[in-house]
């Protein structure tokens, strides 16, 4: 069975046009924003990343050489928050620094205020010339780094929250300035569809594709128009040509009914000829009717019908 058009439309997970376009665009903002944020985070913790822990090596890196090379030095540096200690003396470094292994690490503090503090950490092993192991470290605070790190998350948020929104818009712009003309034939075709003379659509549109779209809308029109007419002439003359001789027919047997002088059996036969006569006209008026797509109005006594069959 056909899916009419009005089923179509209310189908779920049908979506028109216009929707699709503003969703089409609205994702796109979405999607090229975010991924521009998401780089932009990226490369960011990236380049701070390396920044910061190649200043710490090599501030950790000098601070062991001055302490193998010269040991009776104060040594120096170009960071703050520097410490050399062997195993001996170890337990006067804060435990969150004395049991770190060589490398990188990131460490969270409160400072004297209890505010929490970020601090990268980069730490050494070393060797002194007495053969003792050593360790020093270097520490960076990053708490800064961090908020702006933060503060950078949420203006990225919010520019791709805007530039949604901005897309979305434009998304519904262009779809009512692209839908518009599209809108405006529908309207045209529904009330050409409702009128008796269909009306010219190519003429109100410029030359594009709803212009064409026009053009093959009028050429169809004008096909069915040429093929409704040919069907009302061909029912006219099938008509006339059909019901002149079954007239004929009528008004013969009728006229020799009116004869006194005719036996039973004779009329019996020209009331048989009238009951066929009356059926062909009948039967041709219903396949006129079907052709013409026309719904009789009346009653209709369907034990007469049934009887006459």
């Amino acid at each position: 069975m056909a899916e009419s058009p009005a089923s179509r439309a209310a189908t779920p997970g049908r979506r028109r046009l216009r929707t699709r376009i503003i969703v089409s665009f609205a994702l796109l903002g979405f999607g090229l924003t975010a991924l521009f944020a998401v780089a932009m985070l990226h490369l960011r913790n990236r380049l701070e990343n390396q920044l910061i822990e190649k200043t710490l090596q090599r501030e950790v890196a000098s601070l062991v050489h001055q302490v193998e090379t010269q040991p009776d030095k104060q040594p120096y540096f170009l960071m703050f928050d520097a410490r050399t200690f062997s195993d001996d003396n170890a337990f006067k470094i804060n435990p969150l620094y004395r049991d770190l292994k060589p490398g990188m690490h990131e460490v969270r503090e409160r400072d004297a205020t209890g505010v929490m503090q970020v601090y990268k950490v980069a730490v050494r092993r070393g060797m002194s010339q007495q053969g003792k192991p050593f360790n020093s470290l270097v520490r960076y605070n990053v708490t800064d780094a961090a908020a702006t790190s933060d503060l950078l998350t949420r203006w990225l948020l919010g520019a791709v929250l805007a530039f949604s929104v901005f897309a979305l818009l434009l998304g519904w712009w262009s779809a009512s300035k692209v839908m518009a003309p599209v809108s405006d034939l529908a309207q045209r075709l529904r009330r050409s569809g409702n009128s008796a003379e269909p009306e010219a659509l190519a003429a109100s549109f410029p030359d594009d594709e709803v212009g064409e779209l026009a053009k093959a809308l009028d050429d169809y029109a004008e096909r069915l128009t040429e093929v409704v007419q040919r069907d009302r002439e061909f029912n006219a003359d099938v008509s006339h040509e059909l019901r002149t001789p079954l007239a004929v027919i009528r008004g013969a047997v009728e006229l020799l009914l009116t004869r006194p002088e005719l036996d039973e059996r004779t009329r019996t036969r020209l009331a048989r000829i009238q009951r066929a006569e009356q059926q062909c006209t009948d039967l041709i008026s219903a396949l006129l009717l079907l052709s013409r797509n026309e719904r009789a109005v009346g009653q209709c006594n369907v034990a007469k019908v049934a009887q006459q069959q």
